[in-house]
């Protein structure tokens, strides 16, 4: 088990996810250490083909989707898309939906723009939509097509205006440089052993890209085996996946470009004496896509999952749903176009499929997804009942190729419904041993009989129990029958040793102090295991245990320019608005006056049972650096912070709660002194974007700057583009008319007003690349253009604070960015809300 910093808060499906996270080249993140590679917001990689819904932030399903989009293009360029149910340009007799303004509006900032600088937008009034009931407007569905002229030309126009007001900000240079120096230091990742050799990720201090290097011991001389930094000139392939053989001689990778989730997978031979590695030529496998890679353990072919190729060449850039995911096995030395269709389920259109190989070699195991929901199905293929071919060995599953076989894969259906999720620790015989949430909000571990397929529950006894209070994050077992146990106790690591025959605790584990674990790797053929620890204002260190041994410093990841003791953590348990406690941490300079004039960055998720733990970042220690500010980040309901109930809590029909947690706790900082509306900005990404537009939409009076990164934007149609559909268990389907209701309400494009009070809005900053195909920027833009026109589209609008968008070229959800675009996009959006805020440059080289 190969574990990595993320929000590990993830659960079920995500644990499976998190385990070769150290092979993802990209830890630590230390600039993005709550910022994931993959949703950015958890660091999370695909370990042998399990662990679906962490890239995805889950993939879910709204059923079958008949009617789905026709378009055509008019000669200006312009897509007009057929909705779901009707589209034209009068929908008579029916109400048509206004939003309800928010009560006061934000301060007046340090920076400004006149109305009359924003680049005009096409408005389409012909587009309104009838969806149950109710005429909805949808003005801006032309900048839906990223391929069109006049989008490519409203994006140029969009970004020359925000590099004016950038030029404006007189510290953005200043920040660059420190931000640059605070970044310039050596990363390493957690050890972790592959057959008889060692790898580690390293960054020398700006690489664009993680280095994976290998070590035939830890005290070894250290070559490299792959460095994606020499694959292009500009940073921008980076490494997305990896899956070493059992034996550790082959090397398969995953390669993705300009940011997309679209994968190549490319392998290496790997001399076990020298670490010599050398390229297998002809071995490419293209249309790969939220999957993993699961060898089997002859070493002679592995599955992994793709879908049919996509309609566009520049990959990344396309808005198509993702659909009818296929499982597949590809045999060493031969062409992908023979590889066999082991899975795929075209009634189940939304169903995804994760694999996996029990410890002994013999079932495949293939957990079946279908939401970011923690839950998902788990069967098994008995491999020893699988022919092999006689001439080369290799497993065959030609007769049971879904398109062209005569006969059904030998599938049996172990968990056949979504009812929880289930994790695979180990296994003997028949005897299986699971981390689950069955019955278990917080999660325990359960040991089954395979054989009880329909029963599988009942024949389940604990090996360890839910905790009255705390979370059971993730497992492992260890040789020897030692389970490694790591628990979240209001946000805070623990890991615990326990035996794997009984469940007894042994020994809890000797913590470095309070933060979380950021990194783990361990795994039933080895005594030995590592854990990385780290916290809001150190990157930690990575420690080496023996068995039951105390954990031993193997490595300290020192940092240059500051000193963590200068700084001050606290966490705090806000009221919100129905009672709910919920926590914070607050992180400053010692010594901070609580004056309520404190540059302030408010962090917040929210979702997709992600939890937010202590993590390094270098740009928020920047930035409390840089203008004595200080740096709070929100555990919000609808995250994994304790447990399943919490995530449901914010979920769906319960979505308002997230947003009424992060007002509370901006309302926590001003009452506390920390900050003031003028003083406060709040920031972030995917989800994140999401919950801070709604918040600038219903309590504008609250914040100064807004910072929405890759935000999920229009609620109404964000299951139609991509993987969207995925998150339909998280936010509920707009083709569902209660669900339709209440996502209304909340959808950030669809609730811009003027303030009752006649003021403005809080100054935004939007940032999106145009190859982010997880949340495709057509939902940025869409927001932009209607923030743009609802309030500075006329010349007496009281609206000043401006309304900008950031588009990067060449970038995607997060993942895989190179350095060079991390600083340049950090430091823009950091100077920019410090000259909102008015902050004033208190670091002193």
């Amino acid at each position: 088990m190969t574990r990595s910093r993320c929000a590990p808060s993830c659960r079920g499906r995500h644990a499976r996810a998190r385990r070769a996270a150290e092979q993802s080249g990209r830890w630590p993140l230390p600039d993005h250490s709550s910022v994931c590679l993959l949703c950015r917001h958890t660091s999370l990689a695909m370990r042998s083909g399990g662990g679906l819904a962490a890239i995805l932030g889950g993939a879910a399903a709204i059923g079958a989707f008949a009617a789905w989009r026709a378009a055509s293009t008019t000669g200006s360029g312009s897509v007009i898309t057929v909705p779901l149910q009707r589209i034209g340009r009068t929908v008579r007799g029916k109400r048509r939906y206004t939003p309800k303004p928010a009560a006061t509006g934000a301060p007046q900032g340090c920076l400004s723009v006149e109305p009359s600088e924003y680049p005009a937008t096409r408005r389409d009034e012909s587009c309104v939509e009838e969806l149950h009931g109710v005429a909805v407007a949808d003005p801006y569905r032309w900048l839906e097509d990223p391929d069109a002229p006049e989008t490519a030309a409203w994006v140029e126009a969009q970004n020359k205006l925000t590099a004016g007001v950038l030029a404006q900000c007189s510290s953005r240079g200043a920040f660059k440089d420190l931000f640059t120096k605070l970044y310039d230091y050596e990363k390493y990742g957690t050890p972790y052993k592959k057959g008889s050799r060692y790898y580690y990720s390293h960054n020398s201090g700006l690489q664009n890209q993680y280095v994976i290097y290998t070590q035939g011991s830890l005290e070894g001389e250290a070559r490299v085996l792959i460095d994606p930094n020499t694959l292009s000139e500009d940073g921008t392939v980076a490494l997305g996946g990896q899956a070493f053989s059992e034996d550790g001689s082959l090397y398969a990778y995953m390669l993705s470009s300009g940011g997309s989730d679209w994968r190549t997978i490319h392998l290496k031979r790997i001399d076990q004496e020298t670490g010599e590695s050398t390229d297998i030529e002809g071995e490419t496998l293209d249309h790969v896509k939220f999957s993993g890679i699961t060898w089997t353990h002859d070493n002679k072919g592995f599955f992994y999952c793709r879908y049919d190729e996509p309609k566009t060449a520049d990959k990344g850039t396309e808005t198509d749903i993702n659909l009818s995911q296929q499982l597949m096995y590809h045999v060493l030395g031969t062409p992908q176009s023979e590889d066999v269709t082991v899975l795929q389920d075209p009634e189940h259109p939304t169903w995804m499929f994760g694999s996996e190989i029990t410890h002994d070699g013999r079932y495949l195991l293939i957990s079946v997804s279908n939401g970011c929901e923690p839950v998902n199905k788990l069967w098994y293929v008995d491999l020893e009942a699988v022919p092999r071919d006689p001439a080369s060995g290799t497993l065959c599953f030609r007769e049971y190729d879904f398109k062209a076989g005569s006969r059904a894969l030998p599938i049996v259906k172990l968990i056949d419904d979504f009812k929880a999720s289930w994790d695979y620790l180990g296994s003997s015989g028949s005897t299986i041993t699971l981390h689950t949430n069955a019955d278990a909000p917080r999660y325990r571990v359960v040991r089954g009989d395979m054989a009880a397929a329909g029963a599988f529950l009942d024949s389940c006894t604990d090996l360890l129990p839910q905790h009255d209070k705390d979370l059971l994050q993730w497992c492992c077992l260890l040789k020897g029958g030692t389970l490694v146990a790591c628990y979240m106790r209001d946000v805070v690591s623990a890991l615990q040793l326990h035996s794997w025959e009984s469940g007894a605790l042994i020994k809890p584990v000797a913590m470095p102090g309070i933060g979380s674990v950021g990194g783990f790797s361990g795994n039933h053929k080895s005594t030995e295991w590592f854990f990385s620890f780290t916290s809001f204002t150190e990157p930690g260190a990575i420690y080496r245990v023996d068995g039951l041994g105390e954990p031993a410093l193997f490595r300290r990841i020192a940092t240059n320019g500051f000193s963590p003791y200068d700084f001050e953590t606290k966490q705090v348990f806000v009221t919100s608005k129905d009672g709910t406690k919920v926590p914070m941490f607050i992180v400053h300079k010692k010594g901070l006056q609580l004056d309520g004039s404190n540059p302030t960055l408010l962090y917040g998720y929210g979702g997709f049972n992600i939890s937010l733990e202590p993590g390094f970042s270098v740009s928020r220690v920047c930035w409390m650096l840089a203008y004595n500010g200080v740096y709070a980040v929100a555990n919000l309901r609808g995250g994994g912070e304790y447990g399943i109930d919490w995530r449901a809590a914010g979920s769906c029909l319960n979505k308002q709660n997230v947003f009424d947690d992060f007002q509370s706790c901006a309302e926590f900082l001003h009452a506390a002194g920390y900050t003031s509306p003028r003083t406060l900005a709040i920031q972030g990404g995917s989800n994140g974007g999401l919950l801070v537009a709604a918040c600038a939409n219903q309590r504008p009076d609250l914040f100064q700057v807004v910072l929405a990164a890759v935000g999920v934007m229009d609620m109404l149609r964000f299951h139609r583009f991509t993987i969207g559909h995925a998150w339909v268990t998280d936010y509920g389907s707009p083709d569902k008319e209660e669900d339709f209701k209440y996502l209304l309400k909340y959808s950030p494009i669809h609730n811009v007003a003027r303030p009752a009070d006649g003021g403005q809005y809080p100054a935004f900053m939007i940032t999106t690349g145009d190859h982010d195909d997880r949340v495709v920027p057509l939902h940025s833009h869409k927001l932009t253009a209607t923030l743009q026109h609802v309030l500075a589209g006329s010349p007496d609008s009281p609206q000043r604070n401006p309304l900008l968008t950031r588009i990067e070229v060449k970038a995607g959800h997060g993942a895989g960015k190179p350095t060079a675009k991390i600083i340049e996009e950090t430091s823009d959006m950091m100077a920019y809300a410090a000259a909102c805020i008015g902050a004033k440059w208190a670091h002193s080289s």
